[in-house]
């Protein structure tokens, strides 16, 4: 895998997420501290994780097998803001920026996967 993978886009773009959540559970009520709060932050932290961990590994397979991890990981911290708006936590505008992060990073991430698949 390319050794200066910190200038993908795809990469910077996949600390957003991460750094918006962590921005948002900032404000939620200390009960929530082993709960939703550590949920969000592991998922949302996965994301950049995964897809570091798919760039530093040394066969195709195991590159694609990451990214797609990385993508799925996108599908939890969307679903942990979404019952952070039920349970009136975060605004329905907080919601709507951090899934706004998370949509581009989405659309980069299987950009980043159709264009390694066809290079491999």
């Amino acid at each position: 895998m390319n050794e200066d993978y910190t200038d993908l886009e795809v990469r910077q773009e996949s600390r957003k997420p991460a750094s918006e959540i962590y921005m948002l559970i900032k404000s939620y009520p200390k009960e929530e501290l082993f709960g939703l709060t550590n949920q969000t932050r592991r998922s949302a932290v996965s994301i950049a994780s995964n897809i570091a961990e798919g760039c530093g590994r040394q066969t195709f397979k195991d590159t694609i097998n990451f990214l797609h991890i990385a993508s799925g990981s996108l599908y939890e911290p969307e679903a942990q803001i979404l019952i952070s708006l039920d349970q009136e936590y975060i605004s329905k505008i907080q919601l709507d920026s951090a899934y706004k992060s998370i949509q581009t990073c989405e659309r980069l991430l299987n950009g980043f996967i159709n264009y390694y698949r066809k290079i491999q």
